[in-house]
């Protein structure tokens, strides 16, 4: 997928005279930089301290001990999957070839890389994927548990490798900072789970390969700041990785300066890309995961390294994740929210380790759990490693004293009910900074869970790049559970990451205080010259959901979807749905009432256009049921929709 110009002239149009000035200087200095490629300069005496504390390693639990040397046992042998693609490659692998499609990226300037072209490249985030390393973090964190001297060989026989394969500017893992703070990032856990290991130090910090590769990327990272309009999750992965660095490996002569600058860039925008509420700005769920794993990865490494960090710095972090523990469902599940695309920070575990209770687990260890929230039984690695490092510190901040359903800054309400009915109500804004990057068209959209299983699901992301089709209809409004008008989206596309009007939202009451009844409802303005408004209604002792959609203004058409999770049959008579499914070995059902003044299709599978798809993960895809009526606004009240749980 290339962009056209007429993208690059709505993008700009998007940007502020800030950002275009910065950007004008961005292209300036990459001009200058195809020149001029510094060497690093020499560093004599360098020694790595930020080791973890004695019996940090006897602290992990050994079933996570056993998933991660599981994992790196795969890994060891070549196997792994990316965003649904398996390999077999990575006991040698190719750092620029795209499995998925068998193209490998050209070489040359790192700026004149068309990366966004499939055609020209293959998908970059698969080719990204590998180089961040974090598969080399599962192999050394394996050498830390095990003592064993093959997992720390296989990991500088790559890194050594990669840094061969990629001189400083040359190819395309020298294009996206958000790929070169996470890559440090991993640097600096390689280093520090290596310890232990004779040729750690010749590995790292009596290398001159790695010094230069090292302070390249430190300084790339100073020079091309995400900006403006993209001063999103990237900006946070850029700062931490550039601060994890500066402070670990804080060997040159630069180090104290880009330690302080990515500080102040990490406090500023960790505060600006959070609400008050907690709630990551980006309302895409996994977003908020990703940027919780690099501030604590962060203020791990300001810890071990004596670095004082502002009070502000653990404050966003702490509410971060006291929002999380907030919205989970009863089987630690969160919403499925605008992008998502499996970005992790920081990763040490092994396959079957739960990110989010993982998160939960080191909030609790780091910040103290408070009485409300849901219990975290499983365990993993990263937990006690990140506990180890972080020092206790207290702060001046008052705590939710009971879980929070409605957080209206961000517009997200949370229903609740008897038998595990969890049901999130979409009442915010269309997403984050002008461009609203990782936005869906999903005002008004609910989701719905039972016991943690997708009832009414929100479909997913599926892909980024080269698949255009796909990417619309997975962030479009038909791929959500709300009501689309005349056959358009609520807000406008502009293309990829890219929005030019967004659907303004307006929550009217959020009342989830009665012990029976939980109420919602919210109105937007995304379908010119009518307003679309639903009012949601959890009733506990019926264990019903009703859903009721009113359009104002003059006659529409319309198409109401509901989309229903991979593990749902629906038997569709009429406008009635019978709902099955099995959860632990137990038959589940509901009966889903749909408005009689429309015409009901269930579709599933389809490709011609895309319909009846869910996707579990990047990447991924698989047939689900949709149900789609179609019908008209004119002489109608509204339309009405009652979902019933069975006990």
């Amino acid at each position: 997928m290339t962009m056209s110009a007429g993208w690059y002239l709505r993008r700009l149009s998007r940007m502020g005279p800030r950002e275009v000035g910065g950007r004008v200087g961005d292209a300036v200095r990459r001009r200058r930089w195809r020149s001029a490629r510094p060497d690093c300069p020499s560093v004599t005496g360098a020694r790595f301290t930020a080791v973890l504390p004695a019996g940090t390693i006897a602290a992990v639990p050994p079933d996570a001990a056993k998933r991660l040397i599981a994992e790196a046992d795969r890994l060891m042998y070549g196997h792994a999957e990316y965003f649904g693609v398996v390999r077999d490659d990575l006991a040698d692998p190719d750092w620029w070839c795209d499995p998925k499609t068998g193209r490998r990226a050209p070489w040359g300037y790192a700026f004149d890389v068309p990366y966004r072209n499939e055609d020209a490249v293959g998908d970059i985030k698969q080719i990204w994927e590998l180089s961040r390393h974090q598969y080399l973090t599962v192999l050394a964190a394996a050498y830390a548990i095990t003592g064993n001297e093959r997992y720390a060989e296989r990991v500088a026989e790559h890194l050594r490798s990669w840094w061969a394969a990629n001189p400083p500017l040359r190819g395309v893992h020298w294009i996206s900072g958000i790929e070169l703070g996470i890559r440090l990032l991993s640097w600096v856990w390689i280093r520090r789970l290596l310890d232990g290991w004779p040729g750690a130090a010749g590995l790292f910090e009596d290398n001159p390969v790695a010094l230069n590769q090292i302070w390249h990327h430190q300084r790339w990272l100073a020079a091309f700041p995400s900006r403006g309009s993209s001063a999103n999750n990237h900006v946070i992965a850029e700062a931490a990785g550039q601060f994890a660095a500066a402070c670990a490996f804080g060997w040159f002569p630069s180090s104290e300066r880009w330690r302080a600058g990515a500080l102040r860039s990490l406090e500023r925008h960790l505060r600006s890309n959070t609400y008050a509420s907690g709630l990551n700005r980006e309302l895409a769920t996994e977003y908020h995961g990703l940027v919780l794993e690099l501030g604590l990865s962060a203020v791990a490494e300001a810890d071990a390294a004596g670095v004082a960090v502002p009070a502000s710095v653990r404050l966003v972090l702490l509410r971060m994740t006291d929002a999380l523990a907030a919205i989970v469902d009863s089987r630690l599940r969160p919403p499925r929210q605008g992008d998502a695309d499996d970005g992790h920070g920081l990763v040490v575990d092994g396959a079957g380790t739960d990110r989010w209770a993982s998160l939960l687990a080191t909030g609790d260890a780091v910040f103290g759990r408070l009485a409300w929230w849901p219990a975290v039984t499983g365990t993993d690695v990263r937990t006690p490693l990140l506990a180890a490092l972080i020092k206790p510190t207290e702060l001046s901040v008052t705590r939710p004293a009971s879980r929070p359903a409605h957080f209206a800054d961000a517009g997200m309400t949370i229903l609740r009910g008897p038998e595990e009915i969890w049901c999130r109500c979409d009442g915010g804004p269309h997403g984050f900074l002008s461009i609203a990057a990782h936005a869906h068209a999903d005002a008004l959209s609910v989701e719905v869970r039972h016991d943690g299983v997708d009832v009414l699901a929100d479909p997913g992301t599926y892909c980024y790049h080269g698949q255009p089709e796909w990417r619309q209809y997975f962030r479009s409004t038909l791929g959500h559970n709300t009501l689309q008008v005349d056959g358009g989206d609520q807000s406008v596309s502009g293309g990829p990451f890219l929005w030019t009007r967004h659907a303004q939202t307006r929550v009217l009451a959020a009342d989830t205080s009665g012990e029976d009844v939980a109420r919602w409802s919210a109105e937007h303005d995304g379908y010119q010259g009518s307003v679309h408004r639903r009012r949601v209604e959890l009733t506990a002792a019926s264990q019903e959901l009703r859903v009721a959609d009113e359009v104002s203004g003059p006659r529409r058409t319309v198409n109401l979807a509901f989309h229903l999770g991979p593990a749902i049959t629906a038997d569709l008579v009429g406008n009635r749905a019978q709902l099955t499914w099995t959860r632990d070995g137990e038959d589940r059902s509901a009966v889903l009432d749909l408005p009689a003044q429309l015409s009901w299709q269930a579709h599933r599978g389809e490709t011609d256009p895309p319909l009846g798809w869910y996707s579990a993960g990047f990447g991924r895809k698989e047939p689900a049921t949709t149900l789609i009526g179609t019908g008209s606004t004119d002489g109608t009240e509204g339309f009405t929709t009652v979902l019933r749980f069975r006990g």
